[in-house]
């Protein structure tokens, strides 16, 4: 309350508020804090409680073993290489007139995965200097595929395997880790082998194209002779009769 003298004298003082507003709003921030900080716990609340339940609810056991166990019949694995795909084109006869520097273009293809200079480096691929007439699956140091392992035991890169190998390599070889799709242009392949044979020490002599014409003509000539052998023996028969 105001002085008796204030009162007398005219002069009431006005009450001290300034302090008192200043308390006021601070505490109504502090519960507008409060409130927001309750509300943000109550949400992570929430949200882990429902994580909890949906774990309980759809929860699946990890497999010991991933992916799905195929079954295959023993002694049934896909045979490979040149008795498998017979329908690879002959190339002998191209090798010839091979264009070597069109060959070292269509190597080009080649040089993202393999190295083909003397002394080149193992990539992604071996090295591929001196490759023809080397054996399958032997540059030392670089770990090949167990298919292309498997597949090169006893055998060398002669041109018949590598024009088979080039034309559809996961034909040719199953399982091999090579991504390369193939080449399918009869001349592309002949170039590109005769370039690659010339990348080596000791390049190996090209196929002569009367030889692989008497390869190709062998099997007609043996059936050939097998019917003229059969024709006396059923004309003996009908004699006989």
């Amino acid at each position: 309350m105001a002085d008796v003298k204030d009162i007398v004298s005219g002069q009431i003082k006005e009450p001290h508020c300034g302090k008192f507003k200043y308390t006021v709003t601070k505490s109504m921030e502090s519960m507008k804090t409060t409130m927001y900080a309750g509300a943000f716990l109550a949400a992570a609340v929430l949200i882990m409680t429902l994580s909890i339940l949906s774990d309980a609810l759809f929860h699946s056991e990890t497999p010991e073993q991933f992916g799905y166990a195929i079954e295959a019949a023993e002694g049934s694995a896909p045979a490979a290489g040149a008795e498998e795909d017979a329908d690879v084109p002959d190339i002998s006869a191209l090798l010839a007139s091979a264009d070597l520097a069109a060959g070292e273009t269509a190597f080009k293809k080649c040089a993202a995965c393999h190295t083909i200079e003397e002394g080149g480096a193992d990539k992604i691929g071996p090295h591929l200097f001196g490759v023809l007439g080397r054996d399958i699956a032997s540059a030392s140091g670089f770990k090949y595929s167990s298919a292309m392992t498997t597949y090169g035991e006893g055998k060398q890169w002669t041109f018949e395997e590598m024009n088979g190998f080039i034309y559809k390599p996961k034909d040719w070889i199953k399982g091999t880790a090579m991504g390369f799709a193939g080449m399918k242009k009869d001349q592309d392949r002949a170039n590109l082998l005769a370039y690659m044979n010339q990348q080596n020490a000791s390049p190996l002599d090209l196929p002569s194209p009367e030889a692989a014409a008497e390869e190709e003509a062998a099997p007609e000539a043996a059936a050939e002779e097998t019917s003229e052998e059969a024709a006396p023996a059923e004309s003996e028969a009908e004699k006989t009769e």
